[in-house]
């Protein structure tokens, strides 16, 4: 058997790594710079036909402008070029600039400019998703009576002298090392024992939440046209992943709405046609029977959201108002999202903005990318106040 005194078989050495890392450290920077991109595309990105219509494993492709490397290029274009100066130069001045610096691709005319090489980067509907979501929770939270929600996280808190292998603190162990050779005379790194080995621990730590129900509410009329559709099922699209992602035990009702309401299925809710009239109240109505019959507020958080194209029965606006004030009682908030893209009068908006509850938010869609401004705004932890 081996004598369990021995030092343990570990090498401590420093290499030069500036030269062999620098593939990684490019794949890095440019792992970087794909993040970037996406940050600054996700209003346009997450609105992707093709992405909503997905079945969750999408491969999406980003164009991004490749980086040449710096180069001296003589009589570029067989044009006449400036760049000298008078002598009085000071620093920033701009000394001369390119005639033919127009940008291609740009103009109405086919232009006989090259291009800028774009290269296509794959990035995974996770990574997508992570990035959208990091920035967005159940906002106005609050403990109930039956909690069910929960969320885990993993926090590092002790260093102990038995351990995983893969869990080894190389930087304590080091210290440990050191110090114990320091007291034996004989100090620097080597010889590391099994008393010198420290390993990480952590704990689970279950963070329970109250329960929570979603009540997506949707104008199925047939004045909501393919824009109007569109806008409103990419919210719901994205709100319905992040809750189920973020929040395990969250319950979602879906109701479609003409001059009727009617509770269907998740399916049915997105692929669901539009025909007939308008009457707000009808959903609001419905709402309310399933609050009070299914989910009392006591035990639930609830949030209500409706979306419409604002085209209203006139005679039913005032009624609307008085059933989101019934709803609120009973909600932690009420969003109400209205699509209207060429920012024409709306009736049901214009009694809406009357509307001076905290809990009740609301936010008017012109174009696609604001679908990504709708979902900050509503799943923003922030407590009260309107937003226009």
């Amino acid at each position: 058997m081996p004598d369990s005194r021995q030092p343990y078989s570990f090498v401590v050495s420093k290499e030069d790594w500036s030269l062999h890392r620098k593939g990684y450290q490019d794949q890095l920077r440019h792992q970087q710079k794909v993040k970037e991109i996406i940050k600054q595309n996700l209003p346009d990105l997450i609105t992707e036909e093709n992405i909503i219509m997905s079945d969750g494993k999408q491969i999406i492709k980003v164009p991004i402008r490749s980086l040449d490397e710096y180069r001296f290029v003589y009589n570029y274009q067989k044009q006449k070029h400036v760049g000298q100066g008078d002598g009085d130069s000071q620093v920033g001045d701009v000394i001369g600039r390119d005639p033919a610096s127009q940008k291609p691709g740009k103009g109405e005319k086919a232009g006989d400019q090259p291009g800028q090489d774009v290269v296509e980067a794959e990035i995974n509907m996770e990574d997508l998703e992570n990035m959208l979501f990091s920035e967005l929770s159940l906002p106005h939270l609050k403990q109930k009576d039956k909690e069910e929600i929960e969320t885990q996280s993993i926090k590092f808190n002790d260093i102990r002298k038995k351990g995983m292998q893969s869990n080894i603190d190389k930087k304590r162990t080091i210290l440990e090392n050191l110090r114990r050779n320091a007291t034996t005379g004989n100090p620097g790194i080597h010889h590391i024992s099994p008393d010198d080995l420290r390993y990480k621990t952590w704990d689970d730590t279950v963070i329970p939440h109250s329960n929570a129900v979603i009540i997506a509410m949707m104008d199925t009329s047939g004045s909501m046209g393919s824009f109007e559709k569109y806008c409103a099922r990419s919210f719901f699209f994205w709100m319905t992943r992040f809750l189920r992602k973020q929040y395990e035990k969250v319950e979602i009702v879906f109701l479609a709405h003409h001059t009727e309401a009617k509770e269907v299925s998740e399916e049915e809710f997105f692929t669901r046609g539009e025909s007939g009239g308008t009457i707000c109240s009808s959903a609001y109505i419905k709402a309310l029977e399933i609050i009070d019959q299914r989910y009392p507020p006591s035990s639930y958080n609830i949030y209500p959201f409706h979306f419409s194209d604002g085209d209203n029965l006139t005679s039913d606006n005032e009624r609307c108002v008085k059933l989101i004030g019934e709803l609120l009682k009973r909600s932690n908030m009420f969003g109400y999202g209205e699509v209207n893209q060429y920012n024409r009068s709306s009736t049901l908006m214009s009694a809406y903005r009357n509307i001076k509850m905290d809990q009740f938010m609301y936010y008017v869609i012109k174009e696609k990318g604001e679908v990504y401004k709708a979902l900050r705004t509503f799943f923003h932890n922030k407590e009260g106040g309107s937003v226009s």
